[in-house]
């Protein structure tokens, strides 16, 4: 499955992103996905992850609160909701497919979007 992340952009301290990360090639409905993020120098951490049918979601202790994944399985897209962004939140946000039910680690991911890069700054 190709996979295809945008809506990174710059946005000011206590503001809002919503990433999306479409598919192609595969059934889209038969993976769980997840959203990771990386900066520079730094191992890629993980930020949420919603099983296949959407029933299942677990977030980073850095997400909860303020971080919603979700996905429309009749778009092929999984989206990750951010509101009170802090700087500290600044890196390169990548989306996975898993055939995983719960994808707990990067070594479940099969596949990878390309990124796209969220920067928290005023």
């Amino acid at each position: 499955v190709q996979l295809q992340a945008s809506g990174g952009g710059l946005v000011q301290p206590g503001g809002s992103l919503r990433l999306s990360c479409t598919a192609s090639g595969r059934p889209f409905s038969s993976y769980s996905m997840g959203w990771y993020r990386q900066n520079i120098g730094k191992p890629r951490e993980f930020v949420a992850l919603i099983s296949w049918s959407g029933g299942t979601t677990r977030y980073a202790d850095s997400a909860k609160g303020r971080f919603t994944i979700s996905r429309d399985n009749s778009m092929d897209t999984a989206y990750l909701q951010m509101n009170d962004l802090k700087p500290e939140d600044t890196a390169v946000y990548y989306c996975g497919a898993s055939e995983v039910v719960i994808p707990t680690r990067q070594s479940h991911y099969e596949f990878w979007g390309q990124g796209t890069q969220v920067t928290v700054s005023s």
